[in-house]
Protein backbone atom coordinates (compact mmCIF):
# COMPACT_ATOMS: atom_id res chain seq x y z
CA UNK A 1 0.00 0.00 0.00
CA UNK A 2 2.76 2.36 0.57
CA UNK A 3 3.55 3.17 -3.33
CA UNK A 4 0.67 3.92 -4.03
CA UNK A 5 -0.22 6.71 -0.94
CA UNK A 6 2.89 8.48 -1.82
CA UNK A 7 1.62 8.44 -5.61
CA UNK A 8 -1.65 9.47 -4.36
CA UNK A 9 -0.10 12.50 -2.52
CA UNK A 10 2.39 13.29 -5.39
CA UNK A 11 -1.00 13.29 -7.87
CA UNK A 12 -2.70 15.76 -5.47
CA UNK A 13 -0.16 17.94 -4.61
CA UNK A 14 0.67 18.37 -8.51
CA UNK A 15 -2.93 18.90 -9.57
CA UNK A 16 -3.99 20.94 -6.45
CA UNK A 17 -0.80 23.15 -7.77
CA UNK A 18 -1.78 23.24 -10.83
CA UNK A 19 -5.07 24.14 -10.11
CA UNK A 20 -4.77 27.03 -7.15
CA UNK A 21 -1.67 28.49 -7.82
CA UNK A 22 -1.94 32.29 -6.60
CA UNK A 23 1.55 33.98 -6.71
CA UNK A 24 2.74 34.26 -10.38
CA UNK A 25 3.81 36.47 -13.09
CA UNK A 26 1.17 38.96 -13.88
CA UNK A 27 1.13 39.94 -17.44
CA UNK A 28 1.85 43.88 -17.68
CA UNK A 29 -1.92 45.68 -19.15
CA UNK A 30 -0.69 46.39 -22.28
CA UNK A 31 0.09 42.43 -22.85
CA UNK A 32 -2.95 41.28 -21.42
CA UNK A 33 -5.13 43.82 -23.48
CA UNK A 34 -3.67 44.47 -26.35
CA UNK A 35 -5.93 46.66 -28.16
CA UNK A 36 -5.50 48.76 -31.15
CA UNK A 37 -7.87 50.34 -33.89
CA UNK A 38 -8.41 49.22 -37.46
CA UNK A 39 -8.55 52.75 -39.40
CA UNK A 40 -7.66 51.21 -42.55
CA UNK A 41 -11.27 49.60 -42.76
CA UNK A 42 -14.75 51.19 -43.18
CA UNK A 43 -16.24 51.59 -40.53
CA UNK A 44 -13.38 51.45 -38.34
CA UNK A 45 -12.66 48.59 -35.75
CA UNK A 46 -11.94 48.79 -31.77
CA UNK A 47 -10.40 45.58 -31.55
CA UNK A 48 -8.91 43.60 -27.92
CA UNK A 49 -6.82 40.38 -27.79
CA UNK A 50 -7.51 39.22 -24.12
CA UNK A 51 -5.17 37.08 -23.03
CA UNK A 52 -5.57 33.48 -21.32
CA UNK A 53 -7.04 33.85 -17.80
CA UNK A 54 -7.82 37.53 -18.75
CA UNK A 55 -11.28 39.21 -19.08
CA UNK A 56 -12.78 42.58 -19.29
CA UNK A 57 -15.76 43.92 -18.10
CA UNK A 58 -18.22 44.97 -20.06
CA UNK A 59 -19.99 47.63 -18.15
CA UNK A 60 -16.45 49.52 -18.02
CA UNK A 61 -15.69 49.95 -21.51
CA UNK A 62 -16.77 53.33 -23.18
CA UNK A 63 -15.92 55.70 -25.74
CA UNK A 64 -16.29 59.40 -26.04
CA UNK A 65 -15.74 61.97 -29.32
CA UNK A 66 -13.59 65.44 -29.45
CA UNK A 67 -16.38 66.91 -27.58
CA UNK A 68 -16.54 64.61 -24.38
CA UNK A 69 -20.11 63.18 -26.05
CA UNK A 70 -20.69 59.56 -25.51
CA UNK A 71 -20.46 57.51 -28.86
CA UNK A 72 -23.01 55.01 -29.16
CA UNK A 73 -21.43 51.41 -29.80
CA UNK A 74 -23.50 48.24 -30.09
CA UNK A 75 -21.68 46.06 -27.82
CA UNK A 76 -21.94 42.27 -28.45
CA UNK A 77 -23.22 39.60 -25.68
CA UNK A 78 -20.81 38.93 -23.18
CA UNK A 79 -20.27 35.72 -20.57
CA UNK A 80 -22.12 36.08 -17.38
CA UNK A 81 -20.13 36.81 -14.77
CA UNK A 82 -20.81 37.07 -11.15
CA UNK A 83 -19.11 37.99 -7.48
CA UNK A 84 -20.74 38.66 -4.27
CA UNK A 85 -19.81 42.23 -4.29
CA UNK A 86 -20.60 43.80 -7.56
CA UNK A 87 -23.27 41.22 -8.50
CA UNK A 88 -24.47 39.97 -12.17
CA UNK A 89 -22.38 41.45 -15.02
CA UNK A 90 -20.77 40.74 -18.31
CA UNK A 91 -17.30 40.12 -19.63
CA UNK A 92 -15.50 39.70 -22.61
CA UNK A 93 -12.69 37.12 -23.19
CA UNK A 94 -9.88 36.09 -25.70
CA UNK A 95 -11.21 38.70 -28.59
CA UNK A 96 -13.40 41.96 -28.84
CA UNK A 97 -14.03 43.59 -32.16
CA UNK A 98 -16.53 46.76 -31.91
CA UNK A 99 -17.58 48.47 -34.68
CA UNK A 100 -17.42 52.60 -34.31
CA UNK A 101 -19.77 55.64 -35.51
CA UNK A 102 -18.60 57.16 -38.74
CA UNK A 103 -19.82 60.21 -37.86
CA UNK A 104 -18.04 60.11 -34.37
CA UNK A 105 -15.91 63.47 -33.80
CA UNK A 106 -12.13 62.60 -33.88
CA UNK A 107 -9.88 61.89 -31.71
CA UNK A 108 -11.51 59.04 -29.74
CA UNK A 109 -10.97 58.24 -25.38
CA UNK A 110 -11.09 54.63 -25.39
CA UNK A 111 -11.78 53.52 -21.61
CA UNK A 112 -11.89 49.80 -21.03
CA UNK A 113 -11.10 47.90 -17.57
CA UNK A 114 -10.53 44.75 -16.61
CA UNK A 115 -8.96 41.58 -14.76
CA UNK A 116 -7.07 38.46 -14.01
CA UNK A 117 -9.01 35.36 -13.21
CA UNK A 118 -5.80 34.92 -10.41
CA UNK A 119 -7.01 37.93 -8.64
CA UNK A 120 -5.62 41.22 -9.88
CA UNK A 121 -7.63 44.00 -11.41
CA UNK A 122 -5.93 46.58 -13.95
CA UNK A 123 -6.64 50.29 -13.12
CA UNK A 124 -9.04 51.48 -15.35
CA UNK A 125 -7.28 52.68 -18.74
CA UNK A 126 -7.96 55.26 -21.27
CA UNK A 127 -6.54 55.52 -24.77
CA UNK A 128 -6.79 58.41 -27.14
CA UNK A 129 -6.81 57.23 -30.84
CA UNK A 130 -8.08 58.67 -34.24
CA UNK A 131 -5.75 62.08 -33.81
CA UNK A 132 -2.96 62.95 -35.62
CA UNK A 133 -0.76 60.39 -32.65
CA UNK A 134 -2.31 58.03 -31.11
CA UNK A 135 -1.46 59.02 -27.53
CA UNK A 136 -2.09 56.70 -23.88
CA UNK A 137 -3.85 58.76 -21.61
CA UNK A 138 -3.47 56.82 -18.53
CA UNK A 139 0.23 55.75 -17.19
CA UNK A 140 0.34 52.17 -17.23
CA UNK A 141 1.61 51.28 -13.68
CA UNK A 142 3.68 48.19 -15.00
CA UNK A 143 4.90 49.23 -18.51
CA UNK A 144 8.98 49.11 -16.62
CA UNK A 145 7.61 45.98 -14.44
CA UNK A 146 9.21 43.57 -17.34
CA UNK A 147 11.19 41.73 -14.25
CA UNK A 148 8.46 41.02 -11.98
CA UNK A 149 9.40 37.75 -11.34
CA UNK A 150 11.84 39.28 -9.14
CA UNK A 151 9.41 40.41 -6.87
CA UNK A 152 9.05 36.96 -5.80
CA UNK A 153 11.36 34.82 -3.73
CA UNK A 154 13.14 31.67 -5.10
CA UNK A 155 10.83 29.43 -3.47
CA UNK A 156 7.71 30.78 -5.16
CA UNK A 157 9.17 31.11 -8.46
CA UNK A 158 10.00 27.05 -8.18
CA UNK A 159 6.76 26.60 -6.93
CA UNK A 160 4.94 28.42 -9.98
CA UNK A 161 6.88 27.00 -12.41
CA UNK A 162 5.59 23.59 -11.78
CA UNK A 163 6.68 21.59 -14.90
CA UNK A 164 8.65 19.26 -12.87
CA UNK A 165 7.13 18.46 -10.21
CA UNK A 166 3.80 18.00 -12.76
CA UNK A 167 6.40 15.82 -15.16
CA UNK A 168 7.26 13.68 -11.93
CA UNK A 169 3.78 13.07 -11.05
CA UNK A 170 2.64 12.28 -14.30
CA UNK A 171 5.56 9.78 -14.68
CA UNK A 172 4.23 8.35 -11.02
CA UNK A 173 0.95 8.02 -12.28
CA UNK A 174 1.96 5.98 -15.65
CA UNK A 175 4.32 3.71 -13.41
CA UNK A 176 0.90 2.38 -11.25
CA UNK A 177 -0.54 2.25 -14.30
CA UNK A 178 1.16 -0.52 -15.56
CA UNK A 179 0.28 -2.18 -12.06
CA UNK A 180 -3.11 -2.30 -12.40
CA UNK A 181 -5.21 -5.71 -12.77
CA UNK A 182 -5.31 -6.10 -16.64
CA UNK A 183 -1.68 -4.75 -17.34
CA UNK A 184 0.23 -6.01 -15.34
CA UNK A 185 -0.25 -9.58 -16.03
CA UNK A 186 0.51 -8.97 -20.12
CA UNK A 187 3.73 -8.29 -19.45
CA UNK A 188 5.13 -11.70 -20.06
CA UNK A 189 3.32 -11.52 -23.55
CA UNK A 190 4.88 -8.39 -24.80
CA UNK A 191 7.95 -9.44 -23.32
CA UNK A 192 8.19 -12.30 -25.67
CA UNK A 193 5.96 -10.73 -28.68
CA UNK A 194 8.23 -7.46 -28.48
CA UNK A 195 11.82 -9.27 -28.11
CA UNK A 196 10.68 -12.69 -29.86
CA UNK A 197 13.64 -15.07 -29.18
CA UNK A 198 16.06 -12.35 -28.65
CA UNK A 199 14.99 -10.92 -25.00
CA UNK A 200 17.60 -9.79 -22.39
CA UNK A 201 20.97 -7.97 -22.01
CA UNK A 202 21.81 -4.78 -24.12
CA UNK A 203 19.67 -6.01 -27.53
CA UNK A 204 16.53 -6.30 -25.49
CA UNK A 205 17.23 -2.91 -23.83
CA UNK A 206 17.70 -1.26 -27.50
CA UNK A 207 14.09 -3.31 -28.23
CA UNK A 208 12.52 -2.00 -25.10
CA UNK A 209 13.64 1.29 -25.40
CA UNK A 210 12.12 1.52 -29.30
CA UNK A 211 8.72 -0.26 -28.30
CA UNK A 212 8.45 3.06 -25.11
CA UNK A 213 9.41 5.76 -26.46
CA UNK A 214 7.15 5.68 -29.94
CA UNK A 215 4.60 5.13 -26.90
CA UNK A 216 5.43 7.75 -24.79
CA UNK A 217 5.50 10.04 -28.25
CA UNK A 218 2.14 8.82 -29.08
CA UNK A 219 1.05 10.04 -25.62
CA UNK A 220 2.79 13.13 -25.97
CA UNK A 221 1.07 14.04 -29.39
CA UNK A 222 -2.32 13.29 -27.63
CA UNK A 223 -1.80 15.78 -24.85
CA UNK A 224 -0.73 18.30 -27.56
CA UNK A 225 -4.01 17.60 -29.08
CA UNK A 226 -5.90 17.98 -25.68
CA UNK A 227 -4.28 21.32 -24.72
CA UNK A 228 -4.87 22.56 -28.28
CA UNK A 229 -8.49 21.68 -27.89
CA UNK A 230 -9.22 22.88 -25.06
CA UNK A 231 -7.02 26.55 -25.21
CA UNK A 232 -10.41 27.89 -26.10
CA UNK A 233 -12.45 26.08 -23.67
CA UNK A 234 -10.07 26.90 -20.91
CA UNK A 235 -11.47 30.68 -20.32
CA UNK A 236 -14.90 29.32 -20.96
CA UNK A 237 -14.10 26.78 -18.03
CA UNK A 238 -14.67 29.67 -15.18
CA UNK A 239 -18.13 29.43 -16.21
CA UNK A 240 -20.19 26.75 -13.44
CA UNK A 241 -22.71 25.46 -16.63
CA UNK A 242 -19.06 23.87 -17.69
CA UNK A 243 -16.93 23.57 -14.42
CA UNK A 244 -20.23 21.39 -13.00
CA UNK A 245 -20.30 18.95 -15.64
CA UNK A 246 -16.72 18.44 -15.82
CA UNK A 247 -16.58 17.52 -12.53
CA UNK A 248 -19.78 14.88 -12.77
CA UNK A 249 -16.96 13.56 -15.67
CA UNK A 250 -14.25 13.30 -12.98
CA UNK A 251 -16.77 11.46 -10.59
CA UNK A 252 -17.62 8.87 -13.24
CA UNK A 253 -14.42 7.97 -14.35
CA UNK A 254 -13.80 7.37 -10.47
CA UNK A 255 -16.52 5.19 -9.89
CA UNK A 256 -15.18 3.52 -13.04
CA UNK A 257 -11.74 3.12 -11.04
CA UNK A 258 -13.49 1.71 -8.21
CA UNK A 259 -14.93 -0.90 -10.34
CA UNK A 260 -18.88 -0.01 -10.49
CA UNK A 261 -18.76 0.07 -14.23
CA UNK A 262 -16.09 -0.86 -17.02
CA UNK A 263 -15.29 2.33 -19.43
CA UNK A 264 -12.93 1.21 -22.51
CA UNK A 265 -13.20 1.80 -26.02
CA UNK A 266 -15.89 1.11 -28.38
CA UNK A 267 -15.77 -2.54 -29.41
CA UNK A 268 -15.23 -1.89 -33.40
CA UNK A 269 -12.37 0.49 -32.39
CA UNK A 270 -10.51 -2.43 -29.79
CA UNK A 271 -10.93 -4.94 -32.87
CA UNK A 272 -9.49 -3.22 -35.74
CA UNK A 273 -6.48 -1.89 -33.18
CA UNK A 274 -6.27 -5.64 -32.13
CA UNK A 275 -5.87 -6.67 -35.86
CA UNK A 276 -3.15 -4.32 -36.91
CA UNK A 277 -1.31 -5.39 -33.68
CA UNK A 278 -1.43 -8.87 -34.41
CA UNK A 279 0.45 -8.25 -38.08
CA UNK A 280 3.29 -6.58 -36.75
CA UNK A 281 5.84 -8.50 -35.41
CA UNK A 282 8.73 -7.47 -32.89
CA UNK A 283 12.31 -9.18 -32.55
CA UNK A 284 13.59 -6.03 -34.54
CA UNK A 285 13.56 -2.13 -34.22
CA UNK A 286 11.13 -1.09 -36.43
CA UNK A 287 8.68 -3.66 -35.27
CA UNK A 288 8.97 -2.62 -32.16
CA UNK A 289 8.92 0.93 -32.73
CA UNK A 290 5.21 0.11 -34.37
CA UNK A 291 3.94 -1.47 -31.82
CA UNK A 292 4.58 0.78 -29.64
CA UNK A 293 2.94 3.77 -31.27
CA UNK A 294 0.11 0.94 -31.71
CA UNK A 295 -0.10 0.36 -27.89
CA UNK A 296 -0.64 3.63 -27.36
CA UNK A 297 -3.88 3.93 -28.96
CA UNK A 298 -4.77 0.50 -27.85
CA UNK A 299 -6.45 1.83 -24.77
CA UNK A 300 -7.29 -1.21 -21.95
CA UNK A 301 -10.27 -0.66 -19.79
CA UNK A 302 -7.71 0.15 -16.76
CA UNK A 303 -5.70 2.57 -18.26
CA UNK A 304 -9.05 4.19 -20.49
CA UNK A 305 -10.41 6.54 -16.96
CA UNK A 306 -6.99 7.64 -15.76
CA UNK A 307 -6.06 8.59 -19.01
CA UNK A 308 -9.28 10.40 -19.99
CA UNK A 309 -8.64 12.01 -16.21
CA UNK A 310 -5.77 12.89 -17.75
CA UNK A 311 -6.69 14.49 -20.83
CA UNK A 312 -9.74 16.54 -19.27
CA UNK A 313 -7.00 18.54 -17.04
CA UNK A 314 -4.46 19.04 -19.54
CA UNK A 315 -7.56 20.31 -21.61
CA UNK A 316 -8.42 23.01 -18.88
CA UNK A 317 -5.37 23.70 -18.49
CA UNK A 318 -4.78 24.86 -22.40
CA UNK A 319 -0.61 24.34 -21.85
CA UNK A 320 0.85 22.48 -25.30
CA UNK A 321 4.16 22.01 -24.37
CA UNK A 322 2.74 21.21 -20.31
CA UNK A 323 0.09 18.88 -21.38
CA UNK A 324 2.64 17.03 -24.30
CA UNK A 325 5.60 16.85 -21.72
CA UNK A 326 3.39 15.65 -19.28
CA UNK A 327 1.73 12.55 -21.14
CA UNK A 328 5.20 11.71 -22.36
CA UNK A 329 6.05 11.61 -18.70
CA UNK A 330 3.22 8.78 -18.21
CA UNK A 331 4.00 6.89 -21.38
CA UNK A 332 7.73 6.90 -19.90
CA UNK A 333 6.79 5.47 -16.70
CA UNK A 334 4.28 2.96 -18.01
CA UNK A 335 6.64 1.81 -20.15
CA UNK A 336 9.28 1.20 -17.33
CA UNK A 337 8.48 -2.26 -16.15
CA UNK A 338 8.04 -3.70 -19.62
CA UNK A 339 11.92 -2.23 -20.16
CA UNK A 340 12.73 -3.90 -17.26
CA UNK A 341 10.86 -6.87 -17.82
CA UNK A 342 12.22 -7.27 -21.27
CA UNK A 343 16.16 -6.39 -20.13
CA UNK A 344 16.76 -8.12 -17.16
CA UNK A 345 13.29 -10.48 -17.10
CA UNK A 346 10.37 -10.85 -14.87
CA UNK A 347 11.72 -12.35 -11.79
CA UNK A 348 12.36 -8.01 -10.38
CA UNK A 349 9.02 -7.27 -10.19
CA UNK A 350 6.62 -7.39 -8.13
CA UNK A 351 3.78 -10.98 -8.91
CA UNK A 352 -0.21 -10.02 -9.71
CA UNK A 353 -2.15 -10.24 -7.05
CA UNK A 354 -5.48 -8.55 -5.17
CA UNK A 355 -2.77 -5.80 -4.52
CA UNK A 356 -3.84 -4.49 -7.84
CA UNK A 357 -6.93 -3.41 -6.87
CA UNK A 358 -4.87 -0.48 -4.35
CA UNK A 359 -3.05 1.24 -7.61
CA UNK A 360 -7.16 1.20 -9.26
CA UNK A 361 -8.65 2.80 -5.51
CA UNK A 362 -5.60 5.24 -5.51
CA UNK A 363 -6.93 7.06 -9.02
CA UNK A 364 -10.66 6.46 -7.93
CA UNK A 365 -10.19 9.08 -4.87
CA UNK A 366 -7.55 10.75 -7.42
CA UNK A 367 -10.35 11.24 -9.69
CA UNK A 368 -12.06 12.74 -6.87
CA UNK A 369 -9.59 15.09 -5.72
CA UNK A 370 -9.23 16.66 -9.18
CA UNK A 371 -13.45 16.99 -9.38
CA UNK A 372 -13.30 19.22 -5.96
CA UNK A 373 -10.22 21.17 -7.12
CA UNK A 374 -11.87 21.42 -10.74
CA UNK A 375 -15.41 22.87 -9.36
CA UNK A 376 -13.74 24.96 -6.51
CA UNK A 377 -14.34 28.49 -8.20
CA UNK A 378 -18.23 27.62 -7.84
CA UNK A 379 -18.05 26.61 -4.14
CA UNK A 380 -18.76 28.35 -1.18
CA UNK A 381 -15.41 28.11 1.08
CA UNK A 382 -17.60 25.53 3.59
CA UNK A 383 -18.57 23.38 0.93
CA UNK A 384 -14.80 23.10 -0.18
CA UNK A 385 -13.44 22.24 3.22
CA UNK A 386 -16.61 19.90 3.86
CA UNK A 387 -16.04 17.81 0.43
CA UNK A 388 -12.03 17.36 1.63
CA UNK A 389 -13.87 16.16 4.84
CA UNK A 390 -15.77 13.46 2.91
CA UNK A 391 -12.96 12.54 0.59
CA UNK A 392 -10.86 12.01 3.44
CA UNK A 393 -13.22 9.83 5.46
CA UNK A 394 -13.78 7.56 2.28
CA UNK A 395 -9.87 6.84 2.15
CA UNK A 396 -10.09 6.28 6.06
CA UNK A 397 -12.87 3.83 5.39
CA UNK A 398 -10.96 2.38 2.94
CA UNK A 399 -8.02 1.85 4.40
CA UNK A 400 -9.60 0.25 7.97
CA UNK A 401 -10.42 -2.64 5.19
CA UNK A 402 -6.92 -3.72 4.48
CA UNK A 403 -7.05 -7.27 6.02
CA UNK A 404 -2.69 -7.83 4.60
CA UNK A 405 -1.03 -8.78 7.69
CA UNK A 406 2.10 -6.91 6.59
CA UNK A 407 0.10 -3.77 6.69
CA UNK A 408 -2.36 -3.98 8.70
CA UNK A 409 -1.15 -1.69 11.57
CA UNK A 410 0.35 0.63 9.74
CA UNK A 411 -3.04 1.11 7.39
CA UNK A 412 -5.60 0.79 10.31
CA UNK A 413 -3.51 3.23 12.38
CA UNK A 414 -3.24 5.87 9.14
CA UNK A 415 -6.69 4.93 8.52
CA UNK A 416 -7.76 6.50 12.49
CA UNK A 417 -5.51 9.56 11.84
CA UNK A 418 -6.90 10.37 8.65
CA UNK A 419 -10.51 9.58 9.91
CA UNK A 420 -10.16 12.25 12.87
CA UNK A 421 -8.69 15.04 10.07
CA UNK A 422 -11.93 14.57 7.71
CA UNK A 423 -13.92 14.97 11.42
CA UNK A 424 -12.07 18.16 12.01
CA UNK A 425 -12.62 19.22 8.33
CA UNK A 426 -16.62 18.51 8.66
CA UNK A 427 -16.88 20.22 12.00
CA UNK A 428 -15.00 22.88 10.80
CA UNK A 429 -17.33 23.07 7.41
CA UNK A 430 -20.74 23.12 9.60
CA UNK A 431 -19.12 26.26 11.56
CA UNK A 432 -18.55 28.43 8.55
CA UNK A 433 -14.11 27.56 8.17
CA UNK A 434 -12.81 28.23 4.57
CA UNK A 435 -8.88 26.73 4.92
CA UNK A 436 -8.76 22.84 4.91
CA UNK A 437 -5.58 23.39 7.08
CA UNK A 438 -7.33 25.03 9.40
CA UNK A 439 -10.69 24.26 9.72
CA UNK A 440 -10.79 25.01 13.26
CA UNK A 441 -9.91 29.15 12.88
CA UNK A 442 -13.39 30.40 13.78
CA UNK A 443 -13.35 28.69 17.14
CA UNK A 444 -9.83 30.73 18.18
CA UNK A 445 -9.68 33.89 19.30
CA UNK A 446 -13.24 34.62 18.32
CA UNK A 447 -14.11 36.50 21.69
CA UNK A 448 -10.68 38.64 21.48
CA UNK A 449 -11.60 39.37 17.46
CA UNK A 450 -13.13 42.45 17.61
CA UNK A 451 -10.07 43.73 20.26
CA UNK A 452 -7.50 42.79 17.77
CA UNK A 453 -8.89 44.62 14.70
CA UNK A 454 -7.18 47.55 13.06
CA UNK A 455 -9.02 49.71 10.63
CA UNK A 456 -6.91 50.92 7.50
CA UNK A 457 -6.33 54.37 7.01
CA UNK A 458 -7.20 54.81 3.68
CA UNK A 459 -6.13 58.00 1.88
CA UNK A 460 -6.75 59.00 -2.20
CA UNK A 461 -4.73 61.85 -1.50
CA UNK A 462 -1.23 61.08 -2.52
CA UNK A 463 0.94 63.73 -0.58
CA UNK A 464 -1.33 63.03 2.90
CA UNK A 465 -0.50 58.78 2.31
CA UNK A 466 3.40 60.21 1.93
CA UNK A 467 2.90 62.22 4.88
CA UNK A 468 2.13 59.18 6.97
CA UNK A 469 4.55 56.91 5.52
CA UNK A 470 6.86 59.52 6.57
CA UNK A 471 5.38 59.75 10.00
CA UNK A 472 5.60 55.63 10.47
CA UNK A 473 9.22 56.43 9.64
CA UNK A 474 10.04 58.88 12.15
CA UNK A 475 7.88 56.53 14.77
CA UNK A 476 9.66 53.66 14.09
CA UNK A 477 6.77 51.40 13.10
CA UNK A 478 6.77 48.81 10.23
CA UNK A 479 4.18 49.57 7.68
CA UNK A 480 1.92 47.42 5.60
CA UNK A 481 0.63 49.95 2.57
CA UNK A 482 -1.87 48.21 0.65
CA UNK A 483 -3.36 49.29 -2.68
CA UNK A 484 -7.21 48.98 -2.92
CA UNK A 485 -10.08 50.60 -5.19
CA UNK A 486 -13.67 50.22 -4.81
CA UNK A 487 -13.58 48.35 -8.50
CA UNK A 488 -11.23 46.06 -7.23
CA UNK A 489 -13.04 42.42 -6.65
CA UNK A 490 -9.96 40.53 -5.26
CA UNK A 491 -9.55 43.49 -2.58
CA UNK A 492 -12.99 43.34 -1.58
CA UNK A 493 -12.03 39.54 -1.05
CA UNK A 494 -9.10 39.96 0.77
CA UNK A 495 -10.51 42.54 3.35
CA UNK A 496 -12.93 39.33 4.31
CA UNK A 497 -10.88 36.58 3.53
CA UNK A 498 -7.09 37.91 4.94
CA UNK A 499 -7.76 41.21 6.92
CA UNK A 500 -11.24 39.76 8.49
CA UNK A 501 -8.98 36.58 10.35
CA UNK A 502 -8.48 36.65 13.89
CA UNK A 503 -4.62 35.44 13.42
CA UNK A 504 -3.92 38.17 10.93
CA UNK A 505 -5.37 41.20 12.81
CA UNK A 506 -3.04 39.44 15.82
CA UNK A 507 -0.10 39.71 13.58
CA UNK A 508 -0.54 42.92 12.26
CA UNK A 509 -1.06 44.67 16.12
CA UNK A 510 1.59 46.61 16.22
CA UNK A 511 1.95 47.55 12.17
CA UNK A 512 0.82 50.86 10.85
CA UNK A 513 -1.90 49.31 8.41
CA UNK A 514 -1.92 52.43 5.27
CA UNK A 515 -4.66 52.22 2.30
CA UNK A 516 -3.50 53.81 -1.28
CA UNK A 517 -7.37 54.16 -2.62
CA UNK A 518 -6.75 54.15 -6.26
CA UNK A 519 -10.53 53.95 -6.97
CA UNK A 520 -10.00 57.30 -9.11
CA UNK A 521 -6.58 56.27 -10.99
CA UNK A 522 -5.81 60.49 -10.97
CA UNK A 523 -2.67 61.03 -12.55
CA UNK A 524 -0.79 61.71 -9.10
CA UNK A 525 -2.27 57.70 -8.77
CA UNK A 526 -0.80 56.70 -11.54
CA UNK A 527 2.10 58.04 -11.04
CA UNK A 528 2.83 56.64 -7.66
CA UNK A 529 1.93 53.15 -9.05
CA UNK A 530 4.48 53.96 -11.63
CA UNK A 531 7.13 54.55 -9.20
CA UNK A 532 6.65 52.01 -7.18
CA UNK A 533 6.25 49.73 -10.21
CA UNK A 534 2.93 48.48 -9.20
CA UNK A 535 0.63 46.96 -11.71
CA UNK A 536 -2.97 47.08 -9.51
CA UNK A 537 -4.42 46.40 -6.71
CA UNK A 538 -4.83 44.22 -4.91
CA UNK A 539 -1.27 44.77 -4.10
CA UNK A 540 0.49 44.57 -0.39
CA UNK A 541 4.04 45.99 0.38
CA UNK A 542 5.59 45.78 3.87
CA UNK A 543 7.97 48.93 4.79
CA UNK A 544 10.30 48.01 7.20
CA UNK A 545 10.87 51.41 10.39
CA UNK A 546 13.88 52.71 8.56
CA UNK A 547 11.20 53.06 5.40
CA UNK A 548 12.51 50.80 3.03
CA UNK A 549 10.39 47.93 1.74
CA UNK A 550 11.05 44.47 2.13
CA UNK A 551 10.60 43.90 -1.99
CA UNK A 552 11.11 40.23 -2.23
CA UNK A 553 7.89 40.33 -0.26
CA UNK A 554 5.37 42.05 -2.21
CA UNK A 555 2.34 40.79 -2.53
CA UNK A 556 0.61 41.06 -6.27
CA UNK A 557 -3.23 39.88 -6.43
CA UNK A 558 -5.39 37.76 -4.25
CA UNK A 559 -4.00 35.57 -2.19
CA UNK A 560 -4.78 33.55 1.29
CA UNK A 561 -4.58 34.54 5.03
CA UNK A 562 -1.49 31.92 5.13
CA UNK A 563 0.29 32.90 2.15
CA UNK A 564 -0.34 36.36 3.51
CA UNK A 565 1.04 35.36 6.82
CA UNK A 566 4.07 33.31 5.34
CA UNK A 567 5.40 36.46 3.31
CA UNK A 568 4.72 39.13 6.34
CA UNK A 569 6.89 36.43 8.54
CA UNK A 570 9.73 36.67 5.83
CA UNK A 571 9.95 39.91 5.38
CA UNK A 572 10.48 40.32 9.16
CA UNK A 573 13.18 37.77 9.06
CA UNK A 574 14.62 39.68 6.25
CA UNK A 575 14.77 42.95 7.89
Amino acid sequence: MRAPLIALLLLFSSLTQAFTSNQQDFLPVEEAFRFEMLDDVEPNILVWQIADKHYLYRHRLGVTDANGETVPIDYPEGLPHSDEFFGDTQIYRQLLQLTLNADAQRPLAVTYQGCADAGLCYPPQTVTVGGEAASSASTQANSANANLSADQSIAERLAGSGLLLNMAAFFMMGLLLAFTPCMLPMLPILTSVIGGSKSGGWHGARLGLAFVLPMALVYAGLGVVAASLGSNLSAALQQPWLLIPFAIIFILLALAQFGVFTLQLPAFIRERLQGADQKLKGGNLLGAASLGALSALLVGPCMTAPLAGALLYIAQSGDGVRGGLALFSLGLGSGLPLLLAITIGMRWLPKPGNWMQSVNRVFGYALLATAIIVVRPVLSDAVFVGLWGALLLGVAAQLSLNEALKWRFFSRYLALLLGIWSGVLLLGAATGADDPLNPLSNFSASSHSAANTQSMQRFADVQQLQAQLKQAEQDGKWVLLDFYADWCVSCKVMEKTVFGKADVQQALADVRLLQADVTLNSAEQQQLMKDLQIMGPPTILFIDPQGTEQRAQRITGEVSASEFLQHFTSAQKDD
